[in-house]
């Protein structure tokens, strides 16, 4: 769990970010968890919730069989965040409840795809690196548009560019369609994995949809979770 605590200003946050980037690890699945990715039996999504300028804020994973991809367990919390919105400081907005949600799961995954950046971040450190090193977990982040960096839209279903800083040019991601006449994926390495691992790992987790189930779930268990939270039934989850 984190060495930091949550409760900053948006400048603490920065400086945060500056010091837990270096415990990102982007590298070979096996090198860093002594596993296949054969050897993967469960995979999570998760996903957050919440109005922009809202302190309500719903969370939750699901856990699926990997490759399946078969519902076998989910997790969900209702909480409250003080943080304000600020484009590439949402981890300090969103992980805490996410911590919550995991702390309620049964069952762990190997692998967690998240619904936002990994180092396709001006520090390196989006919500997926972060969530990644708090939870010592194999993260991908899997967003739908871009944080930082610079592309080449793909033009066929199934074609990946890379996606780079324009400064260094380092490769931080890669742009990839998933499905046509739609916005491509930004799939970016988050933690313990590498970035071509990580673009094997979404394709076989697409099927008819835009998204990766890992997150598409995630998101329709959300909803399904805010709108009985939201009549008082909770109680139900």
């Amino acid at each position: 769990m984190p060495t930091h605590t949550w409760d900053v200003s948006p400048k603490e946050a920065v400086e945060i970010q500056k010091q837990v980037r270096s415990d990102v690890r982007i590298e070979a699945f096996k090198k860093a968890t002594g596993k296949n990715l054969k050897d993967i039996k469960y995979i999570a999504g998760c996903d957050v919730s919440l109005n922009l300028y809202s302190t309500t804020i719903y969370a939750g994973f699901v856990v699926l069989s990997y490759p399946e991809l078969q519902l076998v367990d989910h997790s969900v919390v209702k909480d409250e965040t003080h943080f304000p919105y600020v484009p590439g400081l949402l981890s300090f907005r969103e992980i805490p409840a996410l911590i919550k949600a995991w702390e309620k799961l049964k069952t762990k995954p190997d692998l967690i795809v998240v619904d936002g950046q990994g180092i396709a971040h001006p520090r390196r450190l989006g919500i997926a690196s972060h969530l990644g090193v708090v939870l010592d977990m194999p993260t991908i982040g899997c967003a739908k548009s871009v944080l930082f960096g610079e592309y080449k839209t793909p033009k066929e279903v199934g074609d990946a560019s890379p996606l780079t800083d324009p400064k260094t040019g380092e490769v931080i991601g890669t742009i990839f369609q998933s499905k046509i006449r739609s916005k491509p994926l930004v799939i970016s390495a988050g933690h313990k994995i590498s970035q071509k691992e990580s673009l094997d790992i979404i394709r076989d987790c697409l099927r008819e949809y835009r998204l990766p189930e890992p997150t598409r779930l995630a998101h329709n268990v959300m909803n399904e979770y805010r709108k009985k939270a939201d009549g008082s039934d909770a109680s139900l989850w």
